[in-house]
């Protein structure tokens, strides 16, 4: 475990148990980790999207700062739960912008090894998120790897801490949920 981490790790539980200062000292730190997987996520999205990098970070932010009884366990419990408010974000986001209906003019994009092929990438977006909350239904956990995974950005390994379960898990359920989720998207456009 990084120094960072570790520092990250131990500011936020003293945060979680009511301190001040370390709040304080947490929220460059946190700001830090927010940017980081905003421009991950803004990465994907399409050439002149209209919500800026710094517009989702300061969103998911004030989102985060909202969660009073959340008991912070370390640095990959709060990337997961800063996942999943900016997918929440671009959710909201596209469903709000969405004027074009599923279906002609499919374009293909990736999911790691996943290709599915649906109508613009707000459509896209709104396509994955049905997708997986579907998935989530039936399997929590495989929905939850790719969260943390495609998401988050997480490695292997951070996902494996974050779900207490060992790296080979996670990569079985990212090998399955990825196969899943190429189904039920191409299911969409079919």
């Amino acid at each position: 475990m990084t120094s960072l981490t570790q520092n990250v790790t131990g500011l936020l539980v003293a945060w979680s148990n009511g301190d001040p200062q370390a709040f304080d000292a947490l929220m460059p730190l946190i700001y830090q980790e927010l940017n980081r997987i905003a421009k991950h996520h803004m990465g994907r999205e399409r050439a002149g999207h209209t919500l800026q990098t710094k517009a989702l970070v300061n969103e998911a932010y004030i989102r985060l700062i909202d969660q009073q009884h959340v008991h912070w366990q370390n640095r990959a419990h709060f990337l997961a739960i800063a996942a999943k408010m900016m997918r929440r974000v671009l959710v909201d986001y596209a469903r709000s912008r969405q004027v074009a209906k599923r279906g002609g003019g499919a374009i293909q994009v990736s999911l790691d090894n996943v290709v599915v092929a649906v109508s613009g990438r707000t459509s896209q977006l709104v396509a994955l998120d049905d997708a997986l909350s579907s998935l989530a239904l039936f399997d929590r956990r495989k929905a939850q790897v790719v969260e943390l995974r495609y998401f988050a950005g997480l490695s292997v390994e951070e996902t494996a801490e974050v779900l207490k379960v060992s790296p080979n898990t996670v990569m079985r359920d990212w090998s399955t949920a990825q196969a899943w989720l190429h189904r039920e998207l191409n299911k969409n456009i079919s």
